[in-house]
């Protein structure tokens, strides 16, 4: 956990981060968000000591951090900027090894865990090992700046605008890239944005800033239900998102084919059916496609020494919506359920879709929009 304990950063006369008091948990995407010069940098950059706190303390599970030599602390966090800042005279496996080469790594670990990150985030050690950054695009530049922050395993990324100066497509690519990383690694990320689409899309917590204070730290879902401030609801444009999202029936959105699995199947075959589809969950569905259940990546490893089949380790309580609800009602099940999926049931309990949280933000983009 990352915690702010009546933080105050002052520049002078001018107050950055006013009187912050605040508790980021662990394993959440936690985006911060806000006009400039509402102090979102520079309540990212006093967790790693780049900028260092006028009062208060901050603190990382229970250790306050003014007690830790800040060379230290930074080796040991991930730190992601718009301007990527890789070494232009390092080859590309010499800038992802470079914290582990400072910690000290043997060499022949480095040169196993830059080709593993490599791999990771989708560009081959055999091509790109010993290129140099400037033989690269702004989006491969920008998966080695992520490669280099997972150099050395740490437990909490930072992330500055990072994919603030890439062309759209590859700014979704690499959004889409993220959200799958932190599905397989759970790390804590604090991204900044101005991007509320961004934020909507990315965050399992959306922190809302203004002249150095935090107006609304909440899901994305209650965010755009419940905005507690006025500035709150004009910032993230809650007309523009949800006007009348109960005219809006799910099945006009859903996804209409979404990765199933029958109760039989091993959990060996669920786990390949996951890595295949690129998802971390299945919906269990009998032979004539019943909605019966739910399992999970998770599920799945922790049980694979216990048991044999989906059938054994499915959770039966799965919380559904009809063909004939509507975009309101999904929204206060993920709300109030704290869940990402919610599976769209027919006639006889048949499952005919799935709104995950995702592509619901993408949806209401797109169809609220116009």
């Amino acid at each position: 956990m990352i915690s702010f304990k009546n933080v105050t950063k002052r520049f002078g006369d001018f107050v950055a981060v006013d009187n912050l008091t605040v508790n980021f948990n662990s394993g959440e995407n936690i985006v911060l968000i806000g006009p400039s010069g509402c102090g979102k940098t520079t309540t990212l950059r006093m967790i790693n000591r780049l900028i260092e706190p006028t009062e208060g303390v901050i603190s990382i599970n229970e250790t306050d951090i003014s007690q830790i030599d800040p060379v230290e602390l930074r080796r040991n966090m991930g730190y992601v900027i718009q301007q990527i800042a890789l070494f232009p005279h390092m080859n590309i496996a010499e800038n992802i090894g470079l914290v582990p080469y400072l910690k000290k790594w043997p060499e022949a670990k480095r040169k196993e865990r830059i080709e593993e990150l490599l791999e990771f985030v989708g560009m081959s050690p055999s091509q790109f090992y010993y290129r140099y950054p400037n033989e690269l695009s702004g989006g491969q530049q920008q998966r080695i700046g992520v490669a280099r922050a997972l150099a050395a395993d740490p437990e909490i990324i930072l992330m500055d605008e990072p994919f603030g100066a890439l062309d759209p497509i590859t700014r979704i690519t690499l959004q889409d890239e993220l959200l799958e990383m932190q599905d397989k690694l759970g790390k804590t990320i604090i991204f900044v944005t101005h991007d509320m689409d961004e934020a909507l899309k990315l965050a399992d917590k959306i922190v809302i800033m203004k002249d150095g204070k935090i107006l609304q730290y909440d899901s994305p879902e209650n965010l755009l239900r419940n905005p507690a401030h006025g500035f709150v609801e004009e910032f993230i444009g809650r007309d523009r998102l949800l006007k009348r999202p109960e005219f809006i029936n799910v099945k006009d959105i859903m996804i209409k084919e979404p990765v199933t699995i029958l109760p039989e199947r091993t959990l060996t075959q669920a786990l390949e059916k996951m890595r295949q589809r690129k998802v971390d969950s299945l919906i269990v569905v009998n032979s004539s496609g019943k909605l019966i259940g739910l399992t999970t990546a998770n599920d799945v490893l922790e049980n694979y020494d216990k048991a044999e089949k989906v059938s054994e380790i499915m959770k039966e309580e799965v919380y559904f919506v009809t063909e004939d609800a509507n975009v309101s009602q999904v929204l206060s099940i993920m709300a109030q359920k704290q869940v990402g999926n919610v599976p769209v049931i027919g006639e006889k309990n048949k499952l005919v879709g799935l709104i995950t949280r995702a592509s619901l933000v993408n949806v209401l983009g797109e169809h609220l929009t116009a």
